[in-house]
């Protein structure tokens, strides 16, 4: 595909072929590759991941819009892997050498076999082997991770997953950043203003299949008295089976909520006017579901929230 791309080096610069002028360190060369799909086309924003023989990562990133990568990387033996939702990974070597160039040629991504999904019915979220986490930036320099302790949710599974329902209720005063002070703070009229608005809600109105194991859930969110649309983007996991043989399904999901969206405007701002309190909050779900009668359970947790 790159043919002729060091036909011939002269100062740590490679000319002739398509790629010529490209200046590529004396010890170095280049090593490149197709991903295609089952019926060849490209694979856009395939993840790739170089490492060396010890296991060490040297080079990651994404395939271009053509499915192409194309990567300058110190002369050694390399381990290619590539990844992309819907086909089962790929994994190769190639060995590069000083100023040459390794074309790998055309990688051909197959069909992943599809996760099967749960039987169409109610079931509820086990909050014993789920989280519902978050993380806000603090200072603009750090991070500060939290989670919810207590909550509950339900899924009524259609005949077709598109047609699928979920409503999750989260105490707001089960927040949790393992300090005493700040998680005080946060439940104050300043954040989440929990002896008004108790409770945390999401019902979702559409489920959105994105291709493989991906799908998007939509619905709106209740925080602070305030409803917003919001988007989960959602990794299913598939079906398994627990210690004493109960169904189990898992998915993983993340979403961004901006904190003035939901008129949780409390700011202050430090020195040089940087905000002690980042806008964006990360949401992070990792959800383990079992089969139901019915949906009390999130009854039985808005009535805690309310109490």
């Amino acid at each position: 595909m790159f043919g002729g791309l060091f036909k011939k080096r002269e100062a740590g610069t490679a000319r002739g072929g398509p790629l010529a002028g490209l200046a590529v360190p004396a010890s170095a060369g280049v090593l490149s590759c197709r991903v295609l799909d089952p019926v060849h086309e490209p694979v856009r924003q395939a993840e790739f991941t170089l490492s060396d023989t010890a296991g060490r990562k040297v080079l990651g990133g994404e395939t271009d819009p053509y499915g192409t990568v194309l990567a300058t990387v110190p002369a050694g033996e390399y381990r290619l892997a590539v990844t992309s939702d819907g086909y089962t990974p790929y994994h190769g070597t190639a060995v590069v050498t000083e100023g040459r160039h390794a074309g790998l040629g055309d990688v051909l991504l197959q069909v992943a076999p599809q996760p099967q999904l749960p039987e169409p019915g109610d079931w509820e979220i086990d909050p014993l082997h789920s989280q519902i986490g978050f993380t806000a930036r603090h200072i603009g320099l750090a991070r500060i991770h939290g989670r919810f302790n207590s909550f509950a949710g339900a899924l009524r599974i259609a005949e077709r997953m598109e047609h699928s329902a979920m409503h999750v209720v989260i105490d707001a005063a089960s927040i949790d950043t393992g300090v005493r002070m700040r998680d005080d703070h946060l439940r104050s009229a300043d954040f989440l203003e929990v002896g008004a608005y108790p409770a945390i809600e999401f019902y979702s109105d559409r489920f959105v299949h994105r291709g493989g194991s991906r799908w998007a859930v939509t619905g709106a969110l209740t925080l602070h008295g305030v409803s917003r649309t919001v988007t989960l983007d959602t990794q299913y996991l598939g079906l398994g089976n627990g210690l004493e043989g109960e169904a189990r399904g898992a998915c993983r999901a993340t979403t961004e909520l901006h904190r003035e969206d939901f008129t949780l405007t409390w700011q202050t701002l430090l020195a040089r006017g940087i905000a002690a309190v980042g806008s964006s909050i990360s949401i992070d779900l990792d959800v383990q579901i079992l089969p139901t009668a019915g949906t009390a359970v999130v009854d039985e947790a808005r009535a805690h929230a309310h109490a």
